[in-house]
């Protein structure tokens, strides 16, 4: 087993969840979501995101619209719903949770 797969199946676990983190407060369009998330070290293309941005719109999480550019043609940027505000936070809760769990059974094998 190599190590590289399964960060990459770490990474691809919690990308909804940083997704949604990262337009929690702000609409964003998607260059600045990839950026974000580039900057965090959680490496995505747009090939990778759109299909997630669709999936959490069709779920109610996100929805978006469109605004002119001044350098093309409108950018649709995309937001939470109220849904989706109570959704991050409730993952929020769980990914506390599991890095507690994690954590502990780390510490116990110090």
């Amino acid at each position: 087993m190599k190590i590289e797969n399964t960060k990459a199946q770490m990474r691809k676990g919690v990308l909804e969840y940083c997704i949604l983190l990262v337009l929690d407060g702000k609409p964003l369009y998607a260059s600045d979501i990839i950026d974000e998330l580039k900057n965090s070290k959680m490496i995505v293309v747009e090939g990778t995101l759109y299909p997630l941005l669709t999936r959490l719109k069709n779920a109610g999480l996100l929805a978006y619209n469109w605004e002119e550019s001044t350098q093309g043609p409108p950018r649709k940027y995309y937001e939470l719903t109220d849904t989706g505000k109570e959704f991050v936070h409730e993952l929020g809760n769980s990914w506390n949770e599991l890095v507690e769990a994690v954590g502990t059974i780390k510490a116990s094998k110090s």
